[in-house]
C-alpha cells in the first residue's frame, strides 16, 4: 500500500479534506557513509559486520572520533538514526584496550539512561556482540544484592540510571573506587529528557560525579545522546557544566514519509461558557485506525493514556465489525507495564503482519524495536518535536514510503501546530531547558556532594554554580554543614542524599498507595499532589486507572482503588501573585517585559470531570483543600492605559483581554520550552498592585522556578508572536478550548475577550525586537 492512496483513503470520507490543514512530504533521504576509524578494535567491526552494518553513517564517525579524541559530545539526529554505534565505538575499543590490565579492567564507561527499560535493551545490544572483554551488566534497584557486589568488583560497563547514582553510586563512592578510578567514558542516552526540575537535579547528580572522578585521578569522556532540539551544544553543556561539541548533521536514510497535520471539526455540542467544542481526538484517531487497517496499512496510533488507548483501540474493532468483521482481530491495545516476553510478542505481530493497527501510549517510544510500519497517527501534540518524532520515526524505518498524521486535540498548542507547518517542519525552536541553579534543587545536592567529600573553595565553588557560595552560609546555620579551614563538612548521621528527591522538589512526596492491598504504587510531588492526587482524580499508573479516595496531606499518602472510568479529571486553582524582585527587564515602547522572583499563593478550589471518547464535560466537583504559597520564578509583561486605548481595548474588556491572553500564553510556552501545560501556571490582571499596571504573569509551577519562564523571557517575541496567531487563527467566534480557554481556570473561563486578546497582544508586540509591525485591528 502506497502512501499516496493511504493518505488518498483517509481524505475520501465527507468533510475529510477540509481537516487537512497541511501535508509535509519529506523526501526519501539516501545513506552517507564513512569509514571505520582506525583505531576501532577490529572484532568489534567484524560482529557489526556479521549484523549487516558493513560501514559506519558519517555522523557516527564525528561522534566516534570526538569522543576518542577527549572531547565532550552531544549527538542530535533523528529517531533509528544508530546514535548508539557511534558512542560504542570508543566505549567498548577503551575497554577491549583496558583488558590487558591485571585488573582486566584498565578502562571502564557508565551508560544513564531514564528508564530500566531503555538500559535493559541496550545490554541486550551489547551482548549480541558476543565480545568476551566487555563485562556488561545493569544496576537498578532490581538487581539482586549479590549480583551487586560483582557489578562493583568487576564490570567494566555499567548501566544504571541518574536515581541509582544519586542514591547508592556516590553515596558509596569508596566501594566503587577501582570503578571510578579507570572512568573514560559517560554515555547519557536520551538526554533530551532531563528537562525542568528533573534534568537540574540530574545536571547537579552529573557534577557530583565529575568531582569524585576528579579525586580518583580521572576525567571521563561524556557521549550524550539527543533527540533534535534547536541547541544540543547549550543545552548538553549545562547539563554536564563543562564545554560540549555538538554533531547534528544526520547521515543515515529514511524512507519517503507523507506527515499530514489533521484537525478534527468543530461539533453541534458545546461545552463551558456555550463555547463550541471539537470533535474529540480519540474519536477522530479511532476513526483513521480503521480506515487504515482496511487498506491494509500496518499502522501505530499513540495516545497519551491507556484508557485513551483503550478507547481508540475498542472504537476500531467495532466499526470494523461493520465494514470489515474479518480484520477486527488484527487491531490491539499496548501499554506499559508488559512483561518483557510480551513486549517481543507485540513487536513479532506487527513485523509480521499479523497485527495491522495498534493503538498504544507512549510506552512504544522509547526502547522497543518496531520496525516496517506503514503508517502512525499521533493522537494530539505529544509534548516536544523530539517525542513527535520518535514517534513518527516509527513509520519508514525499514525504508519504505510511509505515512504520519498528527491529529491536533482541543488545545491553544495543537491549534497552532496544525496551522504553522513551519513551527514542526523548519528549524527546531524547543530548547532543553533545565536549572541547576536553583536553590532548591542545588542545596540538597551541596548536601550530599559535602558527605561524600568536604567542600573546597574555590573549585567546587566553581563547579556546582554562581549561586552555591551564597547558599552555603544558610546551610551552615540551619545546621546541615559545618565550616571549617578545610572546608564545609555535612554534620548529621543520616544519608544526604535523601535530602533530594531528584524526580520532584518541595516536601515530602505524596505516596500513592492502594487502599485493597495496602501496595504502594508509587508517589507525587507534594507541590502536584493537589493538583493530581485529590480525592476523586483519576490516577494512571503503568497505564492502570485508579480513583483516589482520600487525600491525606499530614501523613502525605492518597489511599486509591482500581477503576475504569471512561472520564478524565482536571483541577481547577484560583491564584493570587505579588512581585519579590525583578531579576531582567527591557522596555518594548511603553510595554514592559520582565523576569524575576514571585510569591504565588494558589489554591485547588475543583475538578471537572470529562469523557474521554467525545471530550463531553459530565459535571464540576468542588474541593476543600488549603492554599499553597511557592517562591518562584516568573515571566510577566505590563501594559498602560494609554496603549490599551490605542488598542481599542476598553475598560470593560480589559480583564478578559488580560485573562485570555494568559491563557493561551501559557498554551504556547511548551513550544519554546520543553515544558508541559501543567508545569507553568499563571495570573492576569487589569491592575496588579505592584505593577499599577494590567500586568499578566507566566510563573513556574515548582519552587525556585524550573527555566520555564526564564525561557519565555528569552524567546517573549517569538513566544508572544505565536500565541497571538494561535487566537487570531482559531476558527471559533468568542474563544474556546483550541484558543482561549483552559482546562486548569478556577474562574470557570470567565472574562474572557478572544477579540479583545489578539488587540492586546498585537499592542504589547508593536515594540518587541524582531517583529514586524502587525495591525491593531
Amino acid at each position: 500500500m502506497t502512501r499516496a492512496s493511504a493518505l488518498e483513503r483517509l481524505l475520501a470520507g465527507p468533510g475529510r479534506s477540509e481537516r487537512v490543514t497541511h501535508v509535509e512530504r519529506i523526501p526519501r533521504r539516501t545513506a552517507t557513509e564513512g569509514d571505520w576509524p582506525s583505531w576501532v578494535w577490529p572484532l568489534l567491526v567484524d560482529r557489526w559486520r556479521g549484523q549487516g552494518v558493513a560501514q559506519p553513517w558519517s555522523h557516527q564517525v564525528a561522534v566516534a572520533e570526538l569522543a576518542h579524541a577527549g572531547r565532550h559530545v552531544v549527538v542530535s539526529t533523528g529517531t533509528a538514526s544508530g546514535k548508539s554505534i557511534g558512542y560504542l565505538m570508543p566505549v567498548l575499543s577503551a575497554i577491549h584496550e583496558g583488558a590487558a590490565h591485571p585488573s582486566g579492567r584498565g578502562a571502564t564507561a557508565l551508560y544513564l539512561s531514564p528508564t530500566k527499560a531503555l538500559a535493559t535493551d541496550q545490554l541486550r545490544a551489547l551482548r549480541e556482540l558476543a565480545l568476551t572483554d566487555v563485562r556488561a551488566a545493569t544496576y537498578d534497584g532490581d538487581t539482586p544484592r549479590e549480583e551487586r557486589d560483582w557489578v562493583r568488583a568487576h564490570a567494566n560497563h555499567v548501566l544504571t540510571n541518574p536515581d541509582m547514582l544519586h542514591r547508592s553510586v556516590l553515596p558509596r563512592h569508596t566501594e566503587w573506587a577501582p570503578f571510578l578510578r579507570r572512568l573514560r567514558y559517560v554515555v547519557v542516552d536520551e538526554c533530551h529528557i532531563y528537562r525542568g526540575v528533573f534534568g537540574s537535579h540530574v545536571a547537579q547528580v552529573l557534577r557530583r560525579l565529575r568531582r569524585l572522578c576528579a579525586k580518583y585521578g580521572s576525567e571521563p569522556v561524556f557521549v550524550l545522546a539527543s533527540a533534535t532540539v534547536s541547541d544540543p551544544a547549550a543545552s548538553g553543556a549545562r547539563l554536564i557544566g563543562a564545554p560540549v561539541e555538538a554533531v547534528t548533521s544526520d547521515g543515515s536514510p529514511h524512507g519517503s514519509l507523507a506527515f499530514a497535520l489533521w484537525e478534527p471539526p468543530l461539533t453541534d455540542a458545546t461545552g463551558e461558557q456555550g463555547a463550541p467544542v471539537r470533535r474529540s481526538v480519540t474519536a477522530e484517531t479511532a476513526d483513521l485506525l480503521t480506515d487504515l487497517v482496511v487498506d491494509g496499512v500496518r499502522t501505530v496510533a499513540f495516545v497519551r493514556s491507556r484508557r485513551g488507548a483503550e478507547a481508540v483501540a475498542l472504537t476500531a474493532r467495532r466499526s470494523l465489525d461493520e465494514v470489515a468483521p474479518e480484520l477486527s482481530h488484527r487491531v490491539a491495545a499496548y501499554r506499559a507495564g508488559y512483561l518483557p516476553e510480551e513486549r517481543r510478542e507485540l513487536e513479532a505481530a506487527l513485523q509480521s503482519g499479523e497485527l495491522l493497527g495498534v493503538a498504544s501510549t507512549n510506552a512504544l517510544e522509547l526502547g522497543v524495536d518496531v520496525s516496517g510500519l506503514d503508517g502512525v497517527i499521533i493522537a494530539g501534540w505529544p509534548g516536544t518535536r523530539a517525542s513527535l518524532w520518535q514517534q513518527a520515526g516509527r513509520a519508514g524505518r525499514a525504508g519504505q514510503e510511509a505515512l504520519a498524521v498528527l491529529v491536533a486535540r482541543d488545545d491553544p498548542l495543537d491549534t497552532f501546530l496544525v496551522h504553522h507547518p513551519e513551527a514542526l517542519f523548519g528549524k527546531p525552536v524547543e530548547a532543553t531547558v533545565l536549572d541547576p541553579d536553583n536553590p532548591y534543587v542545588l542545596e540538597p545536592h551541596l548536601c550530599a556532594a559535602a558527605q561524600e567529600m568536604p567542600l573546597k573553595d574555590p573549585e567546587d565553588l566553581e563547579l556546582f554554580g554562581p549561586t552555591t557560595a551564597g547558599l552555603l552560609p544558610d546551610l551552615v546555620r540551619r545546621g546541615l554543614l559545618r565550616h571549617r579551614p578545610a572546608g564545609w563538612f555535612w554534620t548529621r548521621r543520616e544519608r544526604a542524599s535523601d535530602l533530594a528527591d531528584i524526580r520532584g522538589v518541595g516536601g515530602p512526596p505524596v505516596r500513592i498507595v492502594e487502599g485493597t492491598t495496602g501496595r504502594l504504587l508509587g508517589t507525587v510531588d507534594s507541590a502536584a499532589a493537589h493538583s493530581s492526587a485529590h480525592a476523586g482524580a483519576v490516577y494512571l499508573h503503568q497505564g492502570e486507572s485508579y480513583v483516589v479516595e482520600s487525600l491525606d496531606l499530614e501523613d502525605s499518602v492518597a489511599i486509591v482503588e482500581a477503576a475504569d472510568p471512561d472520564w478524565t479529571t482536571t483541577a481547577r486553582d484560583l491564584t493570587d501573585i505579588t512581585i519579590v524582585e525583578e531579576l531582567r527587564g527591557v522596555d518594548w515602547g511603553p510595554v514592559r517585559m520582565s523576569f524575576g522572583t514571585v510569591d504565588v499563593t494558589r489554591q485547588v478550589v475543583s475538578f471537572l470531570r470529562k469523557r474521554i471518547l467525545t471530550g463531553e464535560i459530565l459535571g464540576e466537583e468542588p474541593l476543600d483543600l488549603p492554599p499553597r504559597d511557592l517562591r518562584t520564578r516568573a515571566v510577566w509583561w505590563t501594559v498602560d492605559e494609554r496603549t490599551l486605548a490605542d488598542a481599542r481595548v476598553e475598560p470593560a474588556d480589559v480583564p478578559g483581554a488580560a485573562h485570555a491572553a494568559e491563557h493561551a500564553s501559557i498554551g504556547l510556552l511548551p513550544l519554546f520550552a520543553t515544558c508541559d501545560r501543567w508545569d507553568i501556571g499563571g495570573v492576569s490582571t487589569a491592575l496588579h498592585e505592584d505593577t499599577g499596571r494590567c500586568t499578566v504573569f507566566v510563573y513556574d509551577g515548582h519552587p525556585g522556578g524550573a527555566g520555564f519562564a526564564e525561557r519565555g523571557y528569552a524567546t517573549a517575541a517569538a513566544w508572544l508572536t505565536a500565541t497571538r496567531d494561535a487566537v487570531e487563527a482559531c476558527e471559533c467566534a468568542a474563544g474556546c478550548p483550541s484558543c482561549v480557554q483552559s482546562p486548569k481556570c478556577g474562574n470557570g473561563n470567565d472574562p474572557l475577550d478572544k477579540a479583545a486578546a489578539v488587540r492586546l497582544l498585537d499592542a504589547v508586540l508593536c515594540g518587541a525586537p524582531g517583529v514586524a509591525a502587525v495591525s491593531a485591528g
